[in-house]
């Protein structure tokens, strides 16, 4: 019905690979709604034996208009806006257009999981194949939060984890490439502030609530189509038929 839901787990890894899809890309899976401690409105555990995918991805011609049609309407006034309706009915994700993304903090972190969480990764199907259990994925040891001003006159600015997938997968590529930590660091923050949110695009940011702190929001993607501009050159002039 064109609003956000939140699947997981997805055993991505142990899937065909006629079914492991890419991001903007149409899916039809059967999904029933979490039940236990994960009380999110927005949260369904999909058959993953059920995914098929419709389609190739959808592109990003025109400025990602194609794509836009689907996530625009989705989008809040701010994160204070987006606040507000949780309080209402428990929304737990968004899209935001920040006014002012300021810088993008890079901080040290624990380099292991918590002894508790790292079985429930173990334990979780996520990270099961068909005979075995999986090792978890590496903990990326470094923090990435954006510091942003929403366009609204309760905001007092954000600091926000980037929590998105990608990230991790960037700073690991760099440093199975050879790249020291800090070289790593310098080019995720490159990608994600220098890059998605520079001045020729137009970033949105996808939030979500965590599952252990309800009342917290992090960035779960970043939306980055290029900036429209108006056409520019001499005024071409217009003939009219009599």
């Amino acid at each position: 019905d064109g609003k956000f839901i939140r699947l997981y787990p997805v055993n991505f890894r142990d899937q065909a690979y006629s079914k492991q899809y890419r991001k903007y890309q149409w899916i039809e899976v059967e999904a029933a709604h979490h039940t236990g401690r994960d009380f999110r409105k927005e949260s369904y555990r999909p058959d993953s034996d059920t995914l098929t995918m419709l389609g190739e991805k959808i592109a990003t011609n025109g400025n990602w208009l194609e794509r836009s049609k689907y996530v625009l309407p989705l989008r809040s006034a701010s994160m204070e806006s987006l606040k507000e309706q949780q309080k209402i009915d428990e929304t737990s994700l968004g899209l935001i257009r920040p006014k002012l993304i300021k810088d993008m903090i890079v901080g040290p972190a624990d380099r292991d999981w918590k002894p508790s969480f790292y079985q429930e990764l173990r334990q979780a199907r996520l990270w099961e194949d068909r005979t075995a259990s999986r090792e978890p994925p590496r903990k990326v040891p470094f923090t990435f939060k954006y510091l942003f001003e929403c366009d609204d006159p309760r905001c007092k600015g954000h600091r926000m984890m980037n929590e998105d997938w990608e990230v991790g997968a960037l700073y690991w590529k760099l440093i199975d490439g050879g790249a020291t930590e800090e070289v790593a660091c310098q080019k995720v923050k490159q990608k994600f502030f220098d890059e998605l949110c520079g001045p020729k695009k137009d970033t949105h940011f996808f939030v979500g609530t965590v599952l252990a702190h309800p009342k917290s929001w992090v960035v779960i993607g970043v939306y980055y189509p290029t900036i429209s501009k108006p056409p520019t050159g001499p005024i071409q002039p217009t003939l009219f038929d009599g």
